[in-house]
């Protein structure tokens, strides 16, 4: 080890060139493998976790992944299933709260009596909601979560006992009772939990009994010796049973099945693609620094043929050769992995940050010595490599070793070297080729129009306040904050609307069935689905989407004044193709709406409006019903303002305004459409930018190692090129060869990189149904890239053989 250490101070630019790159490929990997564990592998918090399964009911035909459960349903499974110990029921709710400092709006689950227990979940103050808290008698009480009290509240105990008011179609007060040990907030990331009594329409006949009303989702704990196939299967059983008995609720197109699988599938079943590919993607980088560390090990232990082969006719052991580089690659891969797990430590928060977007168990990560593990393993594994990638000489025979063994061994080192450097190639290729197929489709996305003016427009959540007002003091609400709010200086127009485009797209699943005047169908099943909106008068000019023809509503469109709509142009060209949409009737069919206060009332249209895709990114044909928000039922509570300047410079202005209105009312969220839009593709941005630091980082590896590669074969080929120039070789002909020698390396390596690439799209495709191959595009752009930058690091090695002197080389040996 002394003797390596001497060694390796005596070629300071190999050994710190050597040692960053190892630092950067294990430092990388072992940050992503602190991630992966933390997401995928670590056990999670709650009791007997093997026991804790999640159910699920979709619904294909409609689109619905996640169709969720109705309270008749949970009842007639609780009945059934013998393999469940106990079934835990959670809905979420939006509440505004009031009662603790300012008025906000928070995300809630309403459960039952028995989901804490089922879920094996503690408290770390007071107690939870357990079965003495069920009952339309029992008093409202609610659980905060974890993250909730310390963020919010700082970690203030004497919150335990305080009483605060919940609003959610109706208005409730509850006792705080205790705060949630740190835990996934699965299935969402709530801020409270409460129990049934708080949400009045929990409570109603139409949720009690509507078995068409599902919005709640299961949770199961397995009874003790029963295992998760068992229960699936009396799960399907159960649910075909129930089917049959109700079928006008499961209509057949709808195609609904049910699921379960572990509650830690389902939580890591978003994330687990994505760190999947990152992990490989890391592995890669691993890959490509070892095969760099390789190239310089090589070229330098070529440079030390002459020592190797004196030490070998002296005696010296081919195992005593290893030992001396394996010494040697253990200083270089230790101090390597040293460095590598400082910079893992930031990165691992970099990446907690970025995973959180797909998994909530990336939001308490830490790091344990697990990271530490993984670094030791790395670096010995690299060490191995290192110590075993150069060929030695034969002691057999001494005399030949001493005047052909450098050579030897020279030519063997060349033609190793091009293998590693082939490999950082194709390492380099795949990772390129991937980013930017990600960059691709994340520039393709911004640059989509949605068709909404979204710079100059601000959109606030102003949530329904029902607490001792009727609809139609809420509605006036409404009226005169709008036209407060439309007097401030810098406002154009001001509109309401039920949810935020795209922040909460999909908020109200598939849609409604409805049908129109003259549409004919065959059954109630055939009819297609809409969205619905709510919206008030001035809602399309405040978010700049054109009236294609008709009117907007207005002041006069009322509940006690004829039942109006608006529809989209999907709409008018689906049900009214070639016809004169104006004055036609439309009405909602959807069993659903009897839950939500809404009627079958025909509708006449009044207006068609271009469609907006307020659920996705890339925007398609939507079929979209509006109607005026005087007629109700009014949820949400979406002000939308458009401006003249800066959107937002008026937010403190117009919360004072609605502030003065009423000092209970949340104010919150407030951010311009671009921003929103911006945020929902932060997932898409994080994957690029991850994914291209990895793919630049491999590529800058990767040129070195060409470069190292050239070099080292222009070092050795000095003769033969002072002998090429000897006899009238011209140095622009040696120059090319170089180069060329170089893009040839980069050609074999983007052909293997191809093959390699096409086989692991290949295999995770059968795995993972998200992957996609790259475009052709992608490919010749990554291709192109590496070509260049091939060329780009030939130069350097051309130039030096172009400059070489014939006399000096040839009298070199």
């Amino acid at each position: 080890m002394k003797y390596a250490l001497r060694s390796l101070a005596g070629a300071k630019g190999v050994t710190i060139t050597v040692v960053l790159t190892l630092a950067l490929g294990i430092g990388a990997n072992a940050a992503i493998f602190t991630l992966v564990r933390g997401v995928l592998l670590r056990p999670l918090v709650n009791r007997d976790e093997d026991r804790l399964i999640y159910i699920r009911q979709s619904a294909n035909g409609l689109g619905t992944e996640n169709a969720v459960f109705s309270v008749p349903e949970i009842q007639d499974l609780r009945q059934r299933i013998q393999s469940l110990d106990a079934i835990g029921d959670f809905s979420t709710v939006g509440f505004t709260m009031n009662g603790l400092g300012d008025p906000r709006e928070v995300r809630a689950g309403v459960v039952g009596g028995s989901y804490f227990d089922v879920m094996g979940l503690r408290p770390v103050l007071g107690r939870l909601i357990d079965a003495k808290d069920d009952g339309p008698n029992a008093d409202g009480v609610i659980v905060l979560t974890y993250q909730f009290w310390t963020a919010t509240l700082h970690k203030d105990p004497s919150v335990l006992g305080k009483t605060v008011r919940l609003g959610s179609f109706g208005s409730r007060t509850a006792t705080i009772i205790g705060v949630l040990e740190p835990c996934v907030p699965y299935p969402s990331e709530t801020e409270i939990i409460a129990n049934l009594v708080t949400s009045p329409h929990h409570m109603s006949a139409t949720m009690v009994t509507g078995r068409v009303h599902r919005m709640t989702e299961l949770f199961g704990r397995l009874a003790p010796g029963a295992t998760l196939e068992q229960a699936h299967a009396e799960l399907k059983v159960a649910h075909h049973a129930i089917m049959k008995e109700h079928p006008e609720a499961y209509p057949v197109k709808a195609d609904f099945r049910i699921d379960a699988k572990l509650l830690r599938d389902e939580i890591t079943s978003k994330a687990r693609t994505v760190l999947w590919v990152l992990l490989a993607a890391s592995g890669l980088v691993f890959v490509i620094a070892c095969s760099n560390a390789a190239n310089l090990i090589l070229a330098r232990t070529s440079r030390r043929e002459d020592e190797l082969v004196v030490r070998t006719a002296l005696g010296a052991s081919t195992a005593a050769l290893r030992r001396v580089l394996l010494a040697e690659s253990l200083l270089l891969c230790g101090t390597g992995a040293a460095i590598g797990m400082l910079i893992a430590r930031p990165l691992v928060a970099i990446l907690a940050r970025y995973a959180s977007r797909f998994s909530v168990r990336a939001i308490d990560l830490t790091v344990d010595s697990s990271m530490l593990w993984i670094g030791a393993g790395l670096a010995i594994a690299a060490s191995i490599v290192l110590a075993f990638a150069p060929r030695l000489p034969s002691g057999d025979r001494p005399g030949m070793s001493l005047a052909a063994g450098g050579a030897r061994m020279t030519g063997g080192a060349s033609r190793r070297l091009r293998v590693f450097a082939v490999t950082q190639i194709a390492a380099s290729f795949v990772l390129l080729a991937g980013a930017a197929m990600l960059v691709q489709t994340l520039l393709s996305i911004q640059a989509i129009d949605p068709g909404i003016d979204t710079r100059r427009v601000l959109a606030i959540n102003v949530p329904v306040m029902s607490h001792g007002r009727t609809d139609e003091q809420v509605v006036s609400f409404y009226q005169e904050a709008m036209r407060r709010v439309r007097e401030l200086p810098g406002v154009d127009g001001v509109a309401l609307g039920t949810l935020t485009p795209w922040r909460e797209g999909g908020a109200f699943g598939p849609g409604m069935q409805f049908t129109a005047e003259g549409y004919s169908r065959g059954t109630a099943e055939d009819d297609p689905r809409g969205q619905f909106r709510i919206v008030s008068p001035g809602f399309f000019a405040a978010l700049g989407v054109p009236m294609i023809t008709g009117r907007d509503f207005n002041e006069l469109d009322r509940k006690d004044s004829e039942p109006v709509a608006i529809i989209s142009r999907s709409v008018a060209q689906q049900m009214f193709p070639d016809q004169n949409v104006l004055n036609r009737h439309v009405r909602w069919t959807d069993p659903v709406i009897q839950f939500i206060g809404m009627k079958p009332t025909p509708m006449r249209i009044i207006g068609v409006a271009a469609d907006i895709d307020d659920e996705h990114l890339v925007p398609g044909p939507m079929l979209t019903v509006y109607t005026p928000f005087g007629q109700g039922p009014l949820f949400g509570g979406r002000l939308f303002v458009h401006v003249r300047s800066d959107p937002y410079a008026l937010v403190s202005p117009i919360s004072r305004t609605i502030r003065d209105l009423s000092v209970d009312q949340p104010v919150e969220r407030a951010a311009t459409l671009e921003d929103i839009r911006a945020e929902v593709l932060t997932p898409d941005r994080l994957n690029a930018v991850v994914f291209g630091v990895f793919a630049i980082v491999a590529l800058a590896i990767a040129v070195v190692g060409v470069a190292g590669v050239l070099a080292f074969s222009v070092s050795a080929r000095t003769r033969e090129f002072g002998i090429r120039l000897a006899i009238g070789s011209q140095p622009r002909h040696l120059l090319g060869r170089v180069i060329a020698e170089g893009a040839v390396i980069a050609a074999l390596g983007i052909g293997a990189g191809l093959a390699c690439g096409f086989g692991l799209q290949r295999l995770a495709s059968s795995y993972f149904e998200q992957v996609q191959a790259p475009g052709a595009w992608v490919v010749v752009g990554a291709a192109c890239t590496l070509l260049a930058a091939a060329v780009i690091a030939s130069a350097w090695p051309a130039m030096r053989a172009a400059r070489i002197d014939v006399i000096q080389a040839i009298r070199a040996d």
